[in-house]
């Protein structure tokens, strides 16, 4: 969202942010407002008429909005939503059931029940989800992979109203230099979805004589430590570009399907392969020869061992700033030619 603002600013777009929370240290480059309930995940009353009143935006960009009261306010403006994770569709793990396999099937009373144990807690993260779900109906919705996109659709939403608008790397230093040897890199949080324990045993697998290091933490910290790997906790834009320097590969075997993966896509703007399991939009971006069948840890152990011993890759293209701006402008044109009399 940050790299969104500040290209949409150098464009000469007029700004405000608003955020039910502000957090230390990160600086938008636009007035930012606090606004009550913004960050809400349930049905919560929010001012958002009086808020907007004074700037009076031509067009409001929501960004991950979880509370259908505000999503309803919006669709009474010129409006779109950037869409990025699956909790508009899908109740439970982001289509990857309790039975550990990839969901295909839409949202349903019937389809979901299967992923929860308490009946109670379904019932309301259902209705939930499905209120999220109707409120879009009424906006224009941005994604950022066609999986996404057809994941919508397949839900319900027409297709006419979902616009698909990959990422872009922001905030990486591309003249970093390297902080220590060379290594492999899993980045994200470290929870089942994200597969940190198939990243490191497709690691141990692979014989690769590199060190495996992670980036970030989460719940499965304690387990990848006790096993002897280097947990880096979160690090900075500066420190991941250091250590995107280090990397002969990245893994990114996620068992939730993956909206984007913009990990991925960052490793690759440094030229660093990128050896994932087929998840969710992905196969978009990665190239075919480093995708493996999601769930295959021994497939992803051989295709570690053969980008750690290649070169390192160009940069992908096809996700330009300039490029995907223009396509994120052409979805505002077209809000705002359908509020025309």
């Amino acid at each position: 969202m940050l790299g969104v603002l500040e290209a949409l600013a150098a464009r000469g777009h007029s700004l405000r942010l608003l955020v039910g929370a502000a957090a230390e240290g990160v600086g938008a480059p636009c007035e930012t407002r606090v606004l009550a309930g913004l960050d809400s995940r349930d049905r919560r009353a929010v001012s958002l008429d009086a808020a907007l009143a004074e700037f009076a935006p031509d067009v409001v960009h929501l960004h991950t909005l979880l509370n259908p009261a505000v999503l309803e306010g919006a669709a009474r403006r010129p409006a779109v939503i950037t869409v990025q994770d699956h909790r508009y569709f899908c109740p439970a793990r982001g289509k990857w059931t309790a039975a550990d396999e990839v969901c295909a099937t839409p949202i349903g009373a019937e389809a979901c029940r299967g992923c929860f144990d308490d009946e109670g807690y379904y019932t309301g993260i259902l209705a939930l989800t499905q209120a999220r779900l109707r409120a879009l109906h009424a906006l224009q919705v941005i994604v950022l992979s066609r999986y996404m996109r057809d994941e919508l659709v397949a839900a319900g939403l027409g297709p006419e109203r979902v616009h698909v608008v990959p990422p872009f790397v922001h905030g990486l230093d591309l003249a970093a230099k390297a902080d220590g040897p060379p290594c492999v890199l899993f980045v994200g949080r470290l929870t089942e979805a994200k597969g940190a324990v198939e990243a490191w045993e497709a690691w141990r697998r692979s014989g690769v004589d590199l060190p495996l290091l992670f980036a970030g933490t989460g719940p499965l910290r304690t387990t990848l430590e006790a096993r002897g790997s280097a947990v880096l906790g979160w690090v900075d834009r500066a420190g991941l570009s250091r250590l995107l320097r280090r990397a002969r590969a990245l893994l990114l075997p996620s068992r939730w399907q993956e909206p984007f993966g913009i990990a991925g896509l960052e490793a690759r703007r440094f030229g660093v392969p990128v050896v994932a399991w087929r998840s969710g939009g992905v196969a978009e971006w990665c190239a075919a020869d480093s995708l493996v069948p999601w769930g295959d840890v021994d497939g992803l152990a051989a295709a570690l061992k053969r980008a750690v011993g290649g070169p390192r890759l160009a940069a992908l293209e096809g996700f330009e700033r300039d490029l995907l701006m223009d396509r994120l402008e052409a979805v505002y044109r077209g809000v705002l030619d359908r509020r025309q009399p």
